[in-house]
Order: structure tokens, then C-alpha cells, then sequence
């Protein structure tokens, strides 16, 4: 079977990969923790150490038993309700390696940490396992509603919806705050900033070219929230749909994934880091920061995933096997 028919029988076998992927992780989980080798096991990327692993032997042993329970059960509705957590918690596990494109700016960098690659090849198994999830949820909820498992239609045509354009405004002016107040600051401005130096660029992790490009006003996280808006318009805009497909699809849906937890870091952690209660060292930034930086992370994610979700139903080709 070549990669390209196993790929496009994805509704037949995702249900048990899925299953197979649980079982592999959580045991790999158990074996950590009770040996005690640093495979890269984490809660909310932070949290190490056998209590951690523990944990998560627990979590995506429950997950196992309940893609157990979809390859076994078929026509439950809220099965398909029970796995979308189970995704939610691998994209948890596998945070940080959504974020990996960002090593590319290591050469704007220095006094990096080195790379732990057990927790990075971890991470990227965990996001593998978010996939799985994914694509088992979808394939057992079309099958119980009876549409099309492979396009979630009734007919083999194509959806013909418009885009989310709403969608790509949202996201678009959720990140014109962090825009503005990181140009400000290498502008010379510290508006939310009572600290010494420059509040976006350290010296000390900076580079010399970083440290160049942000004298002169230019800061390398703007560039990449504006990439961010030209994405988010891609997906909602008639000139988007000259753009390849599938890259779009992908980078989509990797920003969605990975900016949308900041919202929950924000409500978490936010609360917590004003009262005192954990030190991260942030005293000299406003409370008002956080909310702009992870609130506008947390909006542009969920509206990018609004926007990909549309453009993909909306760009959908005729299914041969409805």
C-alpha cells in the first residue's frame, strides 16, 4: 500500500492508531516514571518528574480505554465529544514543539538553552497523537451522523460556503495591540514597562543584529505577528485561494493549535503571578502586558481556526467517495 492510498483511507484505521498511539504513550509514561529516564515527559511543559509522568501514564491510559471504546462501540454521539479533550491534552504535552519554527530566530539569539531532543522528539510524538485524535473523532462522528467519513458531506460536491471573513478581521486586529506596543518599545516608548533598559530586547539573549534591528525600530516578533495577519487574511480572502492548499491548511491549523493555549495560561497563570503566589519575575511589566500579549495570542488563535476551518470546507474538492 503507497503512502498516498493509506492517507486517503484515513477514516478506516485512524480509530485504532489512535488506540495503538494511547496505549505507546501512556506506557511510555509508566516506564518513566517508575525507572526514572528523562524521556521528555511534561504537564503544561513545564512540570516534570515522576508525579508528572505519573499523571500522564493516568490521563492517556483513560484516553486508551476510550479509543477502545470508539473502535468497539460505534453510533455513540458523545464519544466523538470525549476525544476532542484527549486532543486538547496532546497538544498540551506537545506545545512547545508547535512552537519550533521560532528556533529560527536563534540566529537573531544567544545564551539560548540548549535543545533537550528526548522532549522534543516527545513533544512531536504528542502533537503526532493530537493528529490521531483528531482524525478519529472526525471519521466515528460522520460515521454516526452518516455523512461522508472522508469529507463530511452527503453528496459528492463541493461545500461552496463563503469564507470567514469576519474571522480573519478578528484575528488580524487581535495581534494590532502587540503590534503597536512592541514597535513602540523599539521606538524608544515604554508604555507598560517601569523597568531599566530595553523592555523587548535583553542584551543579554539578544544578538548584536537583533539588538541593530531593534535600535533602529524594527522588532523580529512584529514581523512575525505581521506574517501572522497575512495568514489570517490567506485563508478568508479571494486572492488566498491562488495560494497552494495545503501549506495554508497546515500553517493554519499549527497557529491555531499553539497560540490558542496562551488564553489558558493567562487565566491561570495571570491571576496568580499578580497576587504574588508564583514569581516569574515580571514586576516591571503592567498587568495590562499580559492581557495584550496572551489575550491577543488566545483571540488570534481561535479566530485562525474559525478562518481555517471555513476556508477548508470552503475549498473543498468533490469527494469520489461519497
Amino acid at each position: 500500500m503507497t503512502p498516498k492510498t493509506l492517507l486517503s483511507t484515513w477514516p478506516s484505521w485512524a480509530g485504532r492508531t489512535a488506540l495503538v498511539w494511547s496505549v505507546l504513550y501512556a506506557t511510555g509514561a509508566a516506564v518513566a516514571a517508575l525507572t526514572g529516564p528523562a524521556f521528555g515527559y511534561a504537564l503544561l511543559g513545564k512540570a516534570t518528574g515522576p508525579a508528572a509522568e505519573a499523571t500522564a501514564a493516568g490521563l492517556y491510559g483513560a484516553a486508551a480505554v476510550l479509543a477502545y471504546v470508539m473502535v468497539r462501540r460505534p453510533g455513540r454521539h458523545w464519544l466523538p465529544r470525549a476525544a476532542w479533550p484527549v486532543v486538547a491534552l496532546c497538544l498540551t504535552s506537545g506545545f512547545a514543539f508547535l512552537l519550533t519554527p521560532t528556533h529560527l530566530l536563534f540566529f537573531l539569539s544567544r545564551n539560548q538553552p540548549a535543545i533537550d531532543w528526548a522532549a522534543w522528539v516527545n513533544q512531536g510524538f504528542a502533537v503526532l497523537g493530537a493528529v490521531l485524535w483528531g482524525c478519529a473523532a472526525l471519521a466515528y462522528r460522520r460515521r454516526t451522523l452518516g455523512t461522508c467519513p472522508h469529507c463530511g458531506g452527503r453528496a459528492g460536491t463541493p461545500s461552496g460556503l463563503p469564507p470567514a471573513t469576519r474571522a480573519g478581521l478578528v484575528a488580524v486586529a487581535a495581534l494590532v495591540p502587540y503590534a503597536a506596543l512592541k514597535t513602540a518599545w523599539a521606538l524608544g516608548m515604554t508604555p507598560g514597562f517601569t523597568g531599566e533598559g530595553r523592555p523587548g530586547a535583553d542584551p543579554r539573549y539578544t544578538s548584536d543584529a537583533g539588538l541593530w534591528l531593534y535600535d533602529h525600530g524594527v522588532d523580529i516578533t512584529v514581523v512575525l505577528a505581521l506574517i501572522g495577519m497575512a495568514l489570517a487574511l490567506a485563508l478568508t480572502r479571494p486572492w488566498g485561494r491562488r495560494l497552494p492548499r495545503v501549506p495554508l491548511l497546515a500553517l493554519g491549523w499549527a497557529g491555531a493549535g499553539a497560540l490558542t493555549p496562551f488564553g489558558a495560561f493567562l487565566a491561570v497563570m495571570g491571576p496568580l503571578i499578580w497576587a504574588g503566589v508564583i514569581d516569574l519575575a515580571v514586576d516591571d511589566h503592567a498587568p495590562w502586558v499580559f492581557v495584550v500579549v496572551y489575550g491577543g495570542f488566545c483571540v488570534y488563535g481561535l479566530a485562525l481556526g474559525r478562518a481555517t476551518r471555513s476556508y477548508q470546507r470552503a475549498t473543498r474538492r468533490v469527494c469520489g467517495r461519497c
